[in-house]
């Protein structure tokens, strides 16, 4: 794997783990909303855009990797 690749690796019913270059991470539901109702198709379905970045195009979500590591640093408002 390179170092900018991003790959989902488990799906649970609280959130997904995606490993991004060497570093696994945990996006939970609870603070990225948008992927609580997607398919596993839909989730599996990144792009790594750059060492920063990440999209889910069958989404429409472009998330900072900033973001998914420190949520709590970036509040979220949204209404679902």
């Amino acid at each position: 794997m390179t170092s900018d690749t991003a790959v989902v690796t488990r799906i649970s019913g609280h959130g997904f783990w995606m490993m991004i270059g060497v570093d696994e991470l945990h996006v939970p539901f609870e603070d990225f909303p948008w992927f609580k109702h997607a398919t596993q198709d839909q989730i599996t379905a990144v792009e790594q855009l750059s060492p920063d970045r990440v999209r889910w195009p069958l989404l429409d979500v472009d998330l900072s990797v900033r973001v998914i590591r420190r949520p709590e640093d970036f509040p979220l408002m949204w209404k679902g």
